[in-house]
């Protein structure tokens, strides 16, 4: 069996789609998550796009001992010192060095003829060589680039130092037909490619990331780039969990395999979709809620015989609970912390004090608590690690003949502060209170409601996303109450935007 490596680039193209931008708080927590799935590389970002970039890049290679870290720069000196101000620190660092070759990009973005594109590719690679073993190169809009160019280019970077080389579908335009054909091409004409790692990046404008993924993978490539439920610019990247997946339940056909823990795979898509407030669609595959689920009597009789009439897939394979054990009001730490460990969650002892005090304040509302409930508990003690603000108390008047009022106090660590708004609806005029509170200027872009589990009691999960000054950020609250969950998600808010006044960095793409 052939391995392959899998570079997840969820820190870095996957933050670049809208809504999914990472505070260095979240990137960690995201790193520690990949670096516990079995990831070969994690991308952590692009640190010549601006200083939070970068610190953001030098924390996560400072916690992560069991992966490699890659940082991304353009084919160019002052882009690669950042890069490399960014990895070095890192336990095995990763040098990524990415330039256009195809004829629209060179001709309206680089405004560069080939001769000169193939110079500078391998001029910044080897200026790259000469910080790090590990050189990444990858030739933007590959798809779209003339094979034999594209040949030159790959031979030019390997003669350079290029330990990896990498042929994206930058634009999602490719079919799995077409990959198949420039990955045997580039391995059976490239002098040197044999030396090499042959890398594949594809996103998803036409549906078909994960199916040309594949096929690079079955025509050699060693090396497969995916984003935690494909997450990442426009329509998004290769799925890590559907390649893995597929790799895996397909070993028959692919005959590789990968280094990832796949009981860890719903816990980190999960954790992605907590910290970007971007929910799967019940359909989504592997991870979706009706991934496992059957309506249809044919189907759940064949499924209760024997399970693969109609799943080739076992639920305890991805980390998906299965056994709802209760707990509430009399269950104690034990209890608690054993029902956590068996979901695949390890906490400090720190985490898990305020994990189960948030517990007992639920069981009081609720009469039975779910594993789901727990995992939403779980999943948004981060929200409230560092917080300047938290809700003390509020009062709402509300009703469809009287205009909204609500009436919210906020506790800032050193004073307890009151403020009433009026609204158009209780939701509105609670966030206008806390506005006022805070002094800032927010704009609500998104804000959804759902329900972590079923019944009249059910824990309600408020997601919003709030653009301040530099940044959009997530903010997530659980209560029982809706609107209760509300205010601490827009809370939850304010507390990560709490000192954004500058103007908003620019990052290049």
């Amino acid at each position: 069996m052939r391995n392959v490596r899998i570079l997840d680039t969820t820190l870095r193209d996957g933050e670049q789609s809208p809504g999914c931008s990472m505070d260095v708080k979240e990137k960690i927590e995201a790193a520690r998550a990949l670096e516990k799935l079995g990831v070969d590389i994690i991308e952590a970002g692009f640190p010549a796009a601006s200083p939070g970039d970068l610190a953001a890049v030098q924390t996560v290679s400072g916690i992560v001992q069991n992966a490699a870290v890659c940082a991304l720069a353009r084919a160019k000196k002052d882009d690669i010192d950042a890069a490399w101000a960014g990895v070095r620190a890192a336990v095995s660092p990763v040098l990524h060095v990415f330039l256009a070759t195809s004829p629209v990009h060179m001709a309206y973005t680089l405004h560069m003829s080939p001769d000169e594109v193939i110079e500078t590719a391998a001029a910044a690679v080897a200026y790259a060589k000469a910080f790090c073993s590990d050189v990444q190169f990858s030739a933007e809009d590959a798809t779209r680039s003339d094979r034999a160019f594209l040949a030159r280019v790959a031979e030019a970077v390997i003669r350079a130092g290029a330990t990896v080389v990498n042929l994206p579908d930058t634009v999602g335009c490719a079919t799995p037909q077409e990959i198949t054909k420039l990955f045997t091409y580039i391995r059976s004409t490239v002098h040197g490619i044999e030396n090499c790692v042959l890398s594949t990046h594809n996103h998803n404008d036409l549906g078909m990331a994960t199916a040309n993924t594949l096929a690079a993978v079955a025509a050699g490539a060693g090396q497969a780039e995916c984003t935690i439920n494909g997450i990442g610019e426009r329509a998004g990247n290769a799925a890590l969990e559907e390649t893995v997946m597929a790799l895996r339940t397909r070993a028959d056909v692919f005959q590789c395999e990968t280094r990832i823990n796949t009981r860890r795979i719903y816990r980190s898509s999960r954790l992605i979709q907590s910290i970007t407030g971007i929910p799967m669609p019940p359909n989504k595959a592997i991870v979706g809620t009706n991934a496992f689920a059957h309506e249809s009597g044919f189907h759940q009789h064949g499924v209760m015989s024997n399970p693969l009439t109609y799943e080739i897939l076992r639920p305890e394979d991805l980390g998906i609970p299965q056994s709802q054990n209760i707990l509430g009001r009399h269950s104690g730490l034990h209890a608690f912390e054993e029902r956590l460990t068996e979901l695949g969650y390890h906490l400090t002892r720190e985490e898990l004090d305020a994990a189960f005090e948030k517990f007992k304040a639920l069981a009081g509302k609720k009469k039975v608590i779910l594993d789901y409930d727990l995992e939403a508990l779980v999943g948004s003690h981060t929200e409230e690690r560092v917080a300047r603000y938290s809700l003390v108390n509020f009062v709402i008047n509300s009703g469809n003949a009287i205009s909204s009022t609500a009436v919210v106090k906020l506790s800032d660590g050193e004073s307890e502060i009151e403020r009433v708004a009026l609204g158009d609806g209780p939701v509105d005029a609670a966030f206008k209170a806390v506005n006022d509170i805070v002094g800032m200027e927010l704009t609500l872009e998104s804000y959804r409601l759902s329900s972590v589990t079923g019944g009249e009691d059910a824990l309600g999960e408020a997601v919003v996303h709030l653009r301040g000054a530099r940044r959009s950020v997530v903010g997530r609250g659980l209560s029982t109450d809706v609107i209760e969950a509300s205010i601490r998600a827009y809370v939850s808010g304010v507390n990560k935007l709490v000192g954004d006044a500058a103007p908003a960095e620019e990052k290049p793409l």
